[in-house]
């Protein structure tokens, strides 16, 4: 190891592991890449198993286990939040879904003081060159790219008894939620490949190793940033926590995610003052947005028991497992080789929302993450469930550090369902999603809600039972957030912390607002792009497309795709009968 490199990049997770690759492929650069996680051995099937997804989860030889301040709207209680402590961060423990959002996640963006440069247009071609999409590269998809992309196969008659379920109920099929058009229901994309995870340090990492230039060290936890003024100039660091080490840098950039950039920028006495002075660090610049604006995603389970044996169920007894194994390590096939979130989709919940507010998970199974099930019903363990959740919740919380210990997990308060706009769609969302597994394509499968059960009907009992039960779905963002305004905290042109040098953010802390989905997709595209904007690179051009928004008179379907024929733009509908269109498309905005 050096003494000094041109970049640390502290955290080899998601954004961690992307910009390794990509500023190390300078090889007049060096570059340091610190993860405080052990190594992401490839001999791990915890990791490398699709199905064996809820076995990190809560497991503190993988997870960090953050959990939530008490929630004040949710009884009192903490919510529990994992965070992946392994190379690869929450890519090597997260569900494998991949979605970028809706293009006006972007355009909202854009639309932020001094954030012109990060709408769809500009982030598009930055999406597209980290993809390879099997299902087809084209105008929005990309073809070449390290994160390998497979489309659920949703093969199920679960599966196809959901996709019937949602026309019945009145909303459309699309062709791809990353593609043209986002609302609707679809096969989803995964970051499995030929039967493995394939996390951010397997795609990006790994492949370039070799690198003489490139250093990647696990086991190494920062315990602070070394500062000479507001000049960052490296970082202290523990190696297998007894060894302490100190290394220089030309530039220090955190990607340790939303809770532990803004904890680390917090010690180093860059934040709110007031807060600072509290947990006994001395104020040296004052940015009072770091750690605050937090946002996430929350989810429940609507579960039903099924009258048909056609859930994967029975394959998790005991008796089962070492085939599942077998199968897996041989052939990569069966049902380990799937992480079962292979399809869901994206509705607005009401007719004032302009693009989509709340999404869908469907899984062929009863089962919460930690891999506990319901309770048996009369038709024993067979089920199947809806993951849901508003994505726009305009709630707001904040990470603060409690002391000047870096090891101590700092204050995490996510306000959850203290607006009463966050509890309408809670509303809106429960009823939604029974009105889609009640519908006649379930009726040979349904053998009743099992959860939250039927005693759960008025408004205020829904709202009971999400307090009560709702999970995180780990999208945990937005407490170093770009822009120029007094709250920001990182400049959107160049990724460096306002009234700083050397010293930048790259991560799910920097968006302005949670995206519209899953945020593994927007946290590695942001993390290409701001390859570019810290290497001195010309960005990629911006690549204007097409794509759904709900009343803006364009059709369903791509311009020139031949279903476009049936539709009838003064209705919005498909002229011959069928589900109801719950918008129609434009372009940029």
């Amino acid at each position: 190891m050096r003494k000094h490199y041109d970049y640390v990049i502290v955290g080899g997770g998601s954004a961690g592991s992307a910009l390794g690759n990509r500023l190390s492929a300078d090889p007049s650069t060096n570059v340091l890449v610190l993860e405080a996680g052990r190594n992401d051995s490839k001999l791990d099937p915890f990791i490398h198993m699709p199905a064996a997804l809820p076995y990190p989860i809560g497991n503190k030889l993988y997870d960090w286990k953050y959990e939530s301040d008490p929630e004040p709207h949710m009884g009192g209680r903490r919510v529990f939040h994992a965070r992946g402590k392994v190379l690869g961060g929450s890519s090597s423990i997260n569900g494998m879904i991949f979605q970028r959002g809706n293009p006006m996640d972007y355009e909202r963006w854009a639309a932020e003081q001094g954030m012109e440069a990060w709408d769809y247009a500009h982030c598009l071609p930055y999406f597209k060159r980290m993809e390879t999409c099997l299902a087809g590269a084209d105008s929005w998809r990309g073809g070449s790219g390290p994160l390998v992309l497979e489309r659920g196969p949703a093969t199920s008659p679960l599966f196809g008894a959901f996709f019937e379920a949602v026309q019945q109920a009145g909303y459309a099929l699309t062709d791809d939620v990353n593609g043209y058009r986002q609302e609707g229901f679809a096969k989803f994309d995964r970051n499995v490949h030929r039967g493995r995870r394939l996390s951010a340090a397997r795609a990006y990492l790994h492949p370039v190793m070799h690198r003489k230039n490139l250093d990647v060290e696990t086991l190494a936890f920062v315990t602070g940033i070394r500062m000479d003024g507001n000049r960052a100039t490296g970082v202290d660091y523990t190696r297998g926590g007894k060894l302490h080490r100190s290394v220089t840098a030309g530039e220090v950039v955190l990607c340790g995610g939303a809770f532990n950039s803004p904890q680390l920028l917090q010690l180093a006495g860059i934040g709110d003052p007031e807060h600072l002075r509290a947990a006994g660090v001395t104020p040296s610049v004052e940015l009072p947005g770091v750690g605050e604006n937090l946002q996430d995603h929350l989810e429940v389970y609507i579960q039903h028991s099924s009258k048909q044996p056609v859930s994967i169920a029975p394959w998790l007894a005991h008796h089962h497992k070492p085939r599942i194994g077998a199968e897996w390590l041989f052939a990569r096939k069966g049902v380990g080789a799937s992480n079962h979130f292979e399809a869901g989709g994206f509705i607005r919940s009401n007719d004032e929302v302009e693009w989509p507010n709340e999404m869908f998970h469907f899984l062929p199974i009863a089962i919460r993450y930690d891999g506990s099930k319901p309770a048996e019903s009369d038709y024993g363990v067979h089920g199947y469930q809806v993951h849901i959740g508003p994505m726009f919740a305009d709630t707001r919380g904040h990470v603060r550090i409690r002391s000047t210990d870096p090891r101590e997990h700092p204050s995490i308060l996510f306000n959850y369902l203290s607006t009463e706009n966050d509890r309408r769609e809670w509303i809106e969302m429960v009823r939604a999603a029974r009105t889609i597994l009640e519908q006649p394509a379930f009726a040979a499968f349904s053998g009743g809600e099992i959860s939250p059960g039927p005693s759960v009907q008025t408004d205020q009992e829904i709202l009971d039972w999400v307090a009560e039960d709702a999970e995180t779905a780990l999208h945990p963002s937005c407490t170093a957030k770009m822009g120029t305004d007094d709250m920001a905290v990182v400049d959107p042109s160049t990724m460096r912390v306002h009234g700083t040098e050397g010293l930048r953010v790259v991560d799910a802390s920097v968006f302005p607002f949670v995206t519209n989905g899953n945020i593994y997709a927007p946290v590695m595209m942001v993390a290409e792009k701001a390859a570019d904007l810290i290497a001195g690179n010309t960005p990629l051009p911006a690549e204007e497309v097409p794509w759904y928004r709900h009343g803006a008179g364009m059709p369903p379907y791509p311009p020139g795709d031949p279903r476009n024929d049936a539709w009838d733009a003064k209705s919005a509908l498909p002229s011959a009968a069928g589900a109801r269109q719950t918008g129609t498309t434009g372009g940029n905005a």
